[in-house]
Parts: C-alpha cells; sequence; structure tokens
C-alpha cells in the first residue's frame, strides 16, 4: 500500500494520468482483502496487486478504459471454482472494487494526507463512497486513529469504529470503511544471526524493527539497515528505557542465557503486546523459575510466548526466522495466544 500511495502521489504532483483500484469488500475466499490497492499506468504497468490472475487483469482493463474518462466505477466479481481453478487459486468468494482515474492534481493534498498517515504508523480509517449510482461514487474521508477527520470530505455523517477494538473492514449504507491498525514496534532484543534475519524479514511484512545490543559492531546499520533505531547500552537498563504499549512487541534472541533472563526480567511485566524468547524448554523453565524467585509475577511470564516461533521443524537460522515472524503476524493480526514452557 505505502508504494502504491507513493507513486500515485508522484504520478498526480506530475499531472500524469493513473487509476487507481482498491477492494473495497470482500466475502468469502478471495485473494486479497478490502483495503488492498493496485495503480495502473497508462502504458500498462501497475504498482501493487489485487492478487492476480483472473480478477487482477480485468479491472486492469477496466482501469485503462477508465482513464479515458475521469471519474470512478465500482464493480463486483464472482469467483466461481472454474475461475479459481484457472488461476490456481481456491477462492469462491466475492470482490467489490472502486476504481477511478485522476489526472492532474485535484485529489493530491488527500493522497499526501494518506502517504502521511501510512508513514506515521499511528492508525487510520478511510471511507469511500461505493454506490454506483451516486454521483459521490469514489469519494473518500480520511480518519486518524482517534476518528477526527485528516483529509477529504469531511460532511460524512458517519464516524468509524475506534481502531482500539480492532475492527474489520465493512460496508453501511453505501460507504466502505477501511481501517488501518496502528503499526507495530518490533523491538528485537539481540543482534546476532537470528535477530538479523527477523528483522529482515519483519521489515518486509511491514513491523517498525528495532534492535537492541550492547555490542556497537552487532547493531550497526550495514547489519540492520532497514531498522528504524540502533539501541546499543545495557540490555536490561537500555530495555527499561523503551516505552511500551500494545503496540510494542518484544522478541528476546540475545547471545546467552543470561542475558535473555535479565532482558525478559525487565520485559514481561511491561504493557507490551507480545514478549516472546528463543530457546529450550529447558532453558525457559529454569529462567521462569529464576525469574519467580526474583519477585516477576505469574501473571507476567503467562503472557510471554516461549518458546517463540510456530512449530515448523525449523532448523537453519533463515527457516527459525520464518517461524518467528510467522509468529508475530499471528499475533499482530489474530490476538494473543498464550504459551507457556
Amino acid at each position: 500500500m505505502r508504494d502504491v500511495i507513493r507513486r500515485l502521489v508522484a504520478a498526480l504532483e506530475g499531472c500524469r494520468e493513473s487509476a487507481f483500484c482498491q477492494v473495497v469488500e470482500t466475502r468469502g475466499s478471495t485473494p486479497q482483502k478490502a483495503g488492498a490497492a493496485m495503480l495502473v499506468l497508462p502504458d500498462g504497468g501497475q504498482v501493487g496487486t489485487l492478487g492476480g490472475g483472473c480478477v487482477e487483469n480485468e479491472v486492469k482493463l477496466k482501469a485503462l478504459r477508465r482513464l479515458r474518462e475521469p471519474g470512478a466505477s465500482v464493480h463486483s466479481f464472482v469467483l466461481d471454482h472454474d475461475d479459481a481453478w484457472a488461476d490456481g487459486l481456491v477462492c469462491g468468494g466475492r470482490m467489490t472494487v472502486v476504481v477511478e482515474a485522476f489526472r492532474g492534481d485535484a485529489p493530491l493534498s488527500y493522497f499526501r494526507a494518506l502517504a502521511e498517515a501510512i508513514d506515521g504508523g499511528h492508525g487510520f480509517t478511510e471511507a469511500v463512497v461505493t454506490t454506483p449510482e451516486s454521483p459521490s461514487l469514489g469519494r473518500r474521508t480520511l480518519f486518524d486513529a482517534e476518528g477526527s477527520v485528516l483529509a477529504g470530505d469531511a460532511t460524512l455523517q458517519a464516524s468509524p469504529a475506534p481502531l482500539t477494538q480492532r475492527p474489520r473492514a465493512r460496508v453501511e449504507r453505501g460507504v466502505a470503511w477501511l481501517p488501518s491498525l496502528p503499526r507495530v514496534r518490533l523491538v528485537i532484543v539481540g543482534a546476532g544471526h537470528v535477530g538479523q534475519a527477523v528483522a529482515a524479514l519483519a521489515t518486509e511484512v511491514d513491523f517498525d524493527v528495532w534492535v537492541l545490543d550492547d555490542r556497537d559492531r552487532f547493531a550497526a546499520a550495514d547489519r540492520f539497515p532497514a531498522a528504524g533505531r540502533l539501541l546499543v547500552g545495557p540490555i536490561g537498563e537500555t530495555l527499561a528505557s523503551i516505552e511500551a504499549d500494545l503496540h510494542t512487541f518484544i522478541l528476546i534472541v540475545t547471545r546467552g542465557h543470561g542475558h535473555d533472563q535479565e532482558a525478559l526480567g525487565v520485559a514481561a511485566p511491561k504493557p507490551a503486546g507480545y514478549v516472546g524468547m528463543i530457546g529450550s524448554r529447558r532453558k525457559i523453565r529454569l529462567i521462569f523459575e529464576a525469574l519467580r524467585g526474583r519477585g516477576v509475577s505469574d501473571e507476567a511470564l503467562a503472557r510471554v510466548s516461549a518458546p517463540v516461533g510456530l512449530d515448523i521443524g525449523s532448523r537453519t537460522v533463515p527457516e527459525i526466522a520464518v517461524s518467528i515472524v510467522a509468529e508475530l503476524i499471528a499475533r499482530r493480526n489474530l490476538g494473543a495466544r498464550t504459551k507457556q514452557p
């Protein structure tokens, strides 16, 4: 989404034609969900995807035709089993897509605000009019995480659901509500091989990655080029200085038992949305017992995911990273599922 909006803003700034295609509603099994977007360019190029296959190709054709006549249109697609099988998909659902062609800078301020909201990572909701016969079809309103209007149609007589309730995309009275939850900050404690591999994958799936280590040669930009912050200092003291909330995940993958225990003693009581620690079940049990002896509550330790990662039979560092990031995605998207040693 970030790349799509950046390219759209650049096209609008250069007064170049483009067609913005966005999924506004889905039912059943579909290759993409509401909010997914694709930008179609006059030469047939595209940025982003609606999932590929027959639907994406059909939307692209409609977008290219729409470029000749700026404005918006809405299209529904039923992915029957024949289409799904032909495209290698197991879908059978329904997708509704709004296609809007732009030329000039008329919506530039709106999409600049949307780009800033995406980059800010604090969460937002888009409201898009989807009623086919309405002259307002495609009209957009952008709300911040608290429900205040940031850009677009300020006359919309409705407001979004609070992001604290983790709302899902929905269509009500001809308006699609497309929430984007605040970006999760992932604090990786330990800049070794596993931390490095996790950071690379987590960045790709839109975590805001911070890396903490007591060795500056490890917590370095050449090893973590996409990290939002690199923190060097005593592990416990530095971790204690980081404020945490439900949108903060803490992953402990240090180089040794003692550092893991120190980090977990600080992290477990924090109000983070997720705390996970790597290690064998025996090591984790010993660390938990030691921390209980130091006054860390059972309630705090019960929230810790350990051993971290989904059980996929991981053996190599890349496989371990995949298992960990998969668990992080599941926690972000599906909520808490407590694991105990």
